[in-house]
């Protein structure tokens, strides 16, 4: 029987069908009703495990509601810390950061790896090459730059992400992309430099828009939070239902 993931973020909601640790069919949704969201996908299938990963409280209410949806559920949120405690994983990190670095430690085992998160924020996570966490930086994300820019300047109107642009900027649009642009392509480097042995990974939703402009070798994998899930749950089943 399949399980359904879900990751419920900043902006965004990411699903996917699973089974055992492969990833299946993908979803995405913005919006305010998350949980009539989820409970969608399952007007055609019954999860075995339902795993749910939120940068913010599951209520009660929406708890109840889903669990009526699925065989088993498992919550993994600011409440619910104690299934991520064998990972090694420091209890502080949230919840998606904490399942791509799950998947980090399936794919490139036996490797040091730096792991960029493009999203809302700009996260950046080392590990070293037995898995273990080293630690990891928060900043601004792209979109994020581009909007703290027009809200907190008087002059400046709100741009979004180029396809291209000159170096240095020659105009007020050009000037603000390449700054946004250009600097975090430089933070990038930066941590590459600071550990060059180390594989690179890139996800979130800007990972392939900067990965076209970097000449070193990488790896992109999009729904690594997502396959660190289908990794936390097949171990679960394995641990607690089997």
């Amino acid at each position: 029987m399949a399980n359904l993931l879900v990751e419920i973020g900043n902006t965004a909601v990411k699903a996917a069908w699973s089974e055992e640790s492969v990833l299946g069919k993908t979803f995405r949704y913005q919006g305010e009703k998350v949980v009539d969201f989820i409970i969608s996908l399952c007007e055609r299938q019954f999860p075995m495990v339902m795993t749910v990963v939120s940068v913010k409280n599951i209520t009660s209410e929406e708890e109840k509601r889903l669990s009526a949806q699925c065989q088993y559920l498992l919550l993994l949120d600011p409440s619910h810390r104690d299934s991520l405690s064998s990972y090694g994983i420091p209890e502080y990190l949230p919840y998606d950061r904490a399942a791509s670095l799950v998947a980090v430690r399936y794919l490139f085992k036996g490797k040091s790896c730096t792991v960029f998160d493009f999203g809302t924020t700009l996260t950046v996570d080392f590990t070293d090459s037995q898995g273990r966490y080293l630690g990891g930086n928060v900043s601004v994300g792209c979109r994020t730059r581009f909007k703290a820019l027009n809200r907190y300047s008087k002059n400046l109107p709100l741009f979004d992400t180029p396809d291209d642009f000159p170096f240095p900027g020659n105009s007020e649009k050009s000037s603000v992309e390449s700054g946004v642009i250009s600097g975090i392509m430089f933070e990038i480097e930066g941590y590459v430099r600071s550990n060059p042995e180390n594989i690179i990974v890139f996800t979130g939703g800007d990972a392939i828009y900067f990965a076209k402009r970097m000449k070193n070798s990488i790896f992109v994998v999009c729904n690594l939070g997502l396959m660190g899930l289908a990794i936390v749950t097949d171990e679960y089943i394995k641990k607690n239902i089997l």
